[in-house]
């Protein structure tokens, strides 16, 4: 079998030149991305070989940290152009290459993500509840017959959906008043960023994590207004939208770093004669 070609003693670690020749020599049945991350690992070990569990878990998809560390210390680094270079992509390939640039810091990850990613499940939650506003709108609209500034109506402020302080007791509100909005102005800025920043940020981290933080902005945002006024009722999403954007702000905050820190390398490289090592 490979494991006793790799590993004939059973040691439970595997040569370099071992693998590297199988790998070379040899048509692995797997795609080029992980093949050259498994390349990655083995040749970026000072030792001359490498754990067999690791590649386990490669190949399972499972990223340990030995392996992070690995990739980014190898000597087969990734170049930033090679996603941006590829032709003949789908509408939906180029979707997950654009994704992957503006959430994902690191060229290891946006590989990673771009070979792995699949539309099932699609990014169902922002889609949905983008659309339940909408829809609510337009039965309060249609209702009203008042498309900007609905607030005003006093049918409206007695919608059970909105949120009032003087009625925590329904805990409901807490939650429903996310759709409700005050006219086409604030309903078009939060659907038009729901689906820009939050889609995206659910194709990356999955349905669970991005409604999870959906959630805590908009509860957090009723329970801040319950607490600083007493008497105002909240209408909107923003609160989850507030949400959503801090997260993407992280994730350019982080792509910042990376660029300030490749910039420092150059300066020192070129200006200076020293080459700074990568972190431990």
């Amino acid at each position: 079998s490979v494991g006793v070609q790799l590993d004939p003693e059973q040691t439970g670690f595997i040569a370099v030149e071992n693998f590297t020749s199988l790998a070379e020599h040899h048509e692995l049945q797997l795609d080029p991305s992980k093949l050259e991350m498994l390349l990655a690992l083995v040749e970026s070990n000072e030792h001359g070989h490498v754990c067999y569990q690791e590649l386990i878990e490669l190949l399972n998809s499972k990223r340990s940290s030995s392996f992070r560390r690995a990739i980014a210390n190898g000597r087969r680094t990734l170049q930033r152009e090679i996603l941006l270079d590829e032709t003949g992509l789908g509408v939906y390939k180029r979707f997950v290459r654009y994704v992957a640039y503006e959430i994902l810091p690191c060229e290891t990850d946006r590989r990673w993500y771009f070979h792995q990613s699949r539309l099932c499940p699609p990014p169902v939650f922002m889609t949905i509840i983008t659309i339940l506003q909408i829809i609510v709108f337009m039965c309060y609209g249609v209702m009203l017959n008042k498309w900007v500034l609905q607030t005003y109506q006093p049918d409206f402020m007695k919608s059970p959906l909105v949120y009032h302080p003087g009625h925590r007791a329904q805990i409901w509100r807490f939650f429903s008043y996310m759709f409700m909005h005050v006219g086409l102005e604030q309903l078009g800025f939060n659907a038009l960023l729901q689906l820009m920043i939050g889609v995206p940020l659910e194709m990356v981290h999955g349905v669970l994590r991005i409604s999870l933080l959906y959630m805590a902005g908009v509860v957090a945002g009723s329970l801040t207004v319950s607490i600083t006024d007493m008497r105002a009722p909240v209408v909107g999403g923003s609160g989850g939208v507030y949400a959503l954007c801090s997260a993407h702000l992280a994730n350019v905050v982080m792509l910042l770093i990376i660029v300030l820190v490749h910039y420092r390398n150059i300066f020192a490289y070129e200006l200076l004669g020293v080459q700074i090592p990568p972190p431990p």
